[in-house]
């Protein structure tokens, strides 16, 4: 099982920050289309990331959902036909959501800096600083801080929660809205 400490904020200019980031790593970045379907699970997040080539990764991950940096653990399965292997989840779990982003990604070090737009959610910074063996996380929490430093990124930014939380908790509010308008309570 992995490690990572990783921090997720929410940006106003993408275009700066990947430019801070692309200075830091060296490089211009790697383009990824990703979609994430989540399934239902008693303990931790299990996701399939589906790239456009057909493959993708089955990602179980298990992190506190607080608003700075927080340690998660993961284990990956890749395979190489991510629709049929979702299928084959959802009829047995149950779809929970399904979350849509272009990320760019930087190496910087021995993390991974996220320039993501979120589909229905807008740009978002997300750190992943990979712990070696032995690393300690607050050892993880500062190459974090040092991160957003050197981007632009104070704490007032950062959010709570995964992407999905988020799409959920803004259909939710949708859900609510419209309640209140067919009860005339708008």
């Amino acid at each position: 099982m992995g490690r990572n400490v990783e921090i997720k904020a929410r940006i106003s200019d993408a275009t700066d920050v990947s430019r801070r980031a692309a200075a830091l790593s060296g490089s211009q970045g790697r383009r990824i289309d990703q979609q994430d379907t989540f399934f239902p699970c008693r303990k931790g997040r299990l996701k399939l990331r589906a790239f456009t080539d057909g493959s993708g990764q089955l990602i179980f991950y298990d992190r506190p959902d607080v608003r700075g940096p927080k340690t998660s653990e993961f284990s990956l399965a890749p395979t190489s036909d991510a629709e049929s292997l979702c299928d084959v989840l959802g009829q047995a779990l149950g779809v929970r959501a399904v979350v849509r982003k272009v990320r760019r990604l930087y190496l910087v070090g021995q993390t991974r800096v996220h320039i993501d737009q979120v589909e229905g959610l807008g740009e978002f910074l997300e750190l992943e600083v990979v712990l070696d063996e032995g690393q300690t996380e607050s050892e993880g929490a500062a190459i974090a801080a040092q991160l957003m430093e050197w981007l632009a990124v104070d704490e007032t930014q950062l959010v709570h929660g995964a992407y999905v939380d988020l799409i959920e908790s803004a259909h939710q509010s949708d859900e609510q809205l419209d309640n209140a308008s067919a009860s005339g309570k708008l």
